[in-house]
């Protein structure tokens, strides 16, 4: 086999191997998003996001039913405001509550939404609710060591 024969196949398997490591990449980061071609967006506002990011998932009894399309804040109501773009395949009632949860003690933090019981859909643009804000793990603590020390002593 000549040289360049052999730099050729070489520069294939490089190139091939960069490809895989991409696609892993994509998949374990969680960008090969689920097909949101046909979705429709809903407005969520929060006292407190913590570290919730654009292109968060959203879930539903843990299936990802959606992504976090953007988080601006409203000067308004100094509250963080959160655009959720949700498959139009699940549709949820106009009562349903969002939460941003952490998957695990340390890792990526995500929206979950809890159904309610109307029997109105939401649509799109509607705005939820009912929303809980991001628990915090140094306000916890915090409190925690706060009330300690105010505690009496036996």
């Amino acid at each position: 086999m000549s040289r360049s024969a052999l730099d050729l196949w070489v520069g294939f398997f490089v190139v091939l191997g960069m490809a895989a490591l991409l696609f892993l990449a994509l998949r374990v980061g969680n960008l090969a998003s689920a097909n949101l071609s046909e979705a429709y967006t809903v407005k969520a506002r929060f006292d407190n996001i913590g570290g919730l990011k654009v292109r968060a998932p959203v879930k539903s009894a843990g299936v990802v039913v959606g992504r976090v399309a953007d988080i601006s804040f409203d000067t308004q109501s100094y509250r963080a405001e959160v655009v959720l773009t949700i498959a139009t395949r699940y549709a949820f009632p106009r009562d349903t509550s969002a939460s941003i949860l952490t998957s695990g003690l340390l890792g990526e933090q995500y929206v979950g939404l809890d159904p309610g019981a109307d029997v109105d859909m939401l649509k799109p643009n509607d705005v939820l609710q009912i929303t809980q804000s991001a628990v915090v793990l140094e306000k916890l603590i915090g409190q925690f060591l706060f009330d300690k020390a105010s505690a009496p002593a036996n």
